[in-house]
């Protein structure tokens, strides 16, 4: 690919028929933050089509002028410049009104209903609409209900629409987290595919619109060096890590009852894993990708709850240090109960019982409040037999290592051993490195922009299908009750800014290995205390 197709906005691609993006929720954060500026981006590099309408849902008081300007400084403060009082924001602008309803009430949906009649005839466009859910989980089944009584899931054969003229499409874009467990995860399925076809339906996990996780399958089966290597021959471990540094913020109530298993295990880094770990698929249509994904998590070692203690360490950060600030700890934290068992640390060693990965563990690692907000996938190789540049008095060397970093600096790493020039011979380990932002200029485009409109176009190969939501709870539900089972009066816990408690370390310590990260280049910036 031409570096034209990676810098800068998403490549050029024909713009969706013509729709109307209903947001359930809009008043809320993640669409303040997250969709509606992603709209607006897109609006302004020409991807979306003239006929699009956007309306609103919520139950804060609103009218269609109060939500154009909620709208106008959501995006403001996305860009942090501002908005110019022009006609292209005029034009945006016009496109946006709002509903006032209750999230269980028929009566509200009807309105909505009409709302979506009018602005279709009045714009001369097919009523396809595209409703997304940006609301608390607890009101996914009541909408998409309410949905279904009002007569707007319009179930079709296909979500696709070739011929603009074809009858209307209508499609739901669900956010995580897609249940708590198993049953509550099959519950909801069980709600939702029976307002909508499995086709209308978009489980939505943003990580998988990132361009170097899309780059993953691409880095693994478009280069002939790394697939043969790529398998339990020559990949001594692998570690997968989602560090943040902010702590639960105003989520308190919600983080409380979810933790950083429900959180980012059972969606995020289970994507991460599948991707790393799939076979190659047939081809690059939904169905054989999503296939391979969900072959994996059936692979998956069973983790018995009475195991869960040799293999998952949970954790609460306490109080600390972030930004060279002080901080509370977890338990201090508004919404947070002061007996707390909630995890915002997890550390899990997993297993893949196939042919590829048979005895090579994958290490997970995820985190509220840690030194450095980064997210890495570490591929280490086994090192070179202790003989020759490996044995005294050169060796041990550290072995390769592979780092596909996902954010931020968005790139891979090589790192592999080299002499230093000089006489004799002294030996280094030397990182040979790929930045997005380096090799194309400015940063990825952002992960909503590119599934809206992948959502729009009835894409759905970077959504997440109802059997791959399962078979991840499968695997999870038990460890969870493990956990549930522990006992514990209190969880370990780790200093705000710190890589996290030491037990975690302690999980690696006992396979004679330890977490690692890799440390950037001076220009990017160091992950500050790299373990």
């Amino acid at each position: 690919m031409s570096p034209e197709r990676h810098g800068g906005p998403p490549p050029k691609r024909d713009a969706p028929h013509p729709f109307t993006l209903v947001i359930f929720g809009a008043s809320g954060d993640l669409a303040s933050r997250k969709l509606l500026p992603a709209v607006y981006r897109l609006f302004q590099q020409g991807l979306l089509p003239p006929q699009l309408a956007v309306v609103g849902f919520a139950r804060t008081e609103m009218t269609d002028d109060g939500f154009r300007s909620h709208v106008r400084e959501a995006v403001a403060e996305a860009r942090q410049d501002g908005i110019e009082a022009d006609g292209a924001w005029e034009s945006f602008a016009a496109r946006f009104s709002y509903v006032r309803g209750d999230y269980g009430d028929l009566a509200s949906f009807a309105a909505l209903a009409r709302r979506l009649e009018e602005g279709a005839a009045a714009r001369g466009a097919p009523r396809n609409c595209l409703f997304y859910l940006a609301t608390p989980p607890s009101v996914f089944a009541p909408v998409v209900e309410q949905i279904r009584q009002a007569g707007l899931a319009r179930p079709l054969a296909s979500s696709r629409c070739p011929d603009a003229k074809a009858e209307p499409w209508a499609r739901l874009v669900v956010e995580k987290p897609f249940g708590r467990d198993l049953r509550s995860a099959r519950d909801l399925n069980a709600c939702i595919q029976g307002a909508f076809a499995e086709s209308q339906i978009y489980r939505i996990d943003h990580y998988l619109g990132k361009e170097t996780v899309q780059n993953i399958l691409v880095l693994r089966f478009a280069n002939a060096i790394f697939e043969p290597l790529w398998n339990a021959k020559y990949v001594d471990h692998v570690q997968i890590a989602v560090a943040e540094t902010d702590g639960i913020g105003q989520r308190g109530r919600y983080y409380d009852h979810a933790g950083a298993i429900r959180d980012m295990v059972q969606n995020h880094m289970m994507h991460l894993l599948c991707l790393v770990a799939m076979e190659a698929p047939d081809s690059l249509d939904a169905h054989s990708v999503r296939d391979e994904k969900v072959k994996v998590l059936r692979t998956l070692r069973p983790t018995p709850p009475a195991c869960v203690g040799a293999n998952v360490v949970r954790a609460q950060y306490a109080a600390g240090e972030a930004a060279g600030r002080p901080v509370p700890g977890y338990k201090e934290e508004p919404g947070v109960a002061p007996d707390s068992l909630t995890e915002t640390y997890a550390a899990l060693k997993v297993y893949i019982d196939n042919w590829r990965w048979a005895g090579v563990p994958f290490y997970l690692r995820t985190g509220k409040r840690l030194a450095a907000r980064v997210t890495e996938i570490g591929i280490h190789f086994k090192p070179v037999p202790h003989v020759l540049f490996n044995a005294p008095p050169f060796g041990p060397m550290a072995p390769n290592v592979l780092a596909l970093r996902i954010q931020p600096n968005e790139g891979i790493s090589l790192q592999f051993q080299v002499k230093t020039p000089g006489a004799g011979i002294r030996i280094e380990p030397f990182k040979m490195d790929f930045g997005y932002a380096a090799s194309f200029g400015g940063q990825p485009p952002e992960a909503y922009e590119r599934l809206l409109l992948d959502a729009a176009a009835g894409d759905p190969t970077l959504f997440t299908r109802s059997d791959e939501v399962e078979m991840a709870w499968a695997f999870l539900t038990p460890i969870l009750e493990g956990c549930a089972e522990q006992g514990v009066a209190a969880l370990p816990s780790y200093p705000a800014g710190s890589w996290g408690p030491k037990e975690a370390d302690d999980l690696m310590a006992a396979d004679g290995r330890r977490w690692s990260v890799m440390k950037r280049r001076r220009s990017e910036g160091k992950v500050p205390n790299a373990p």
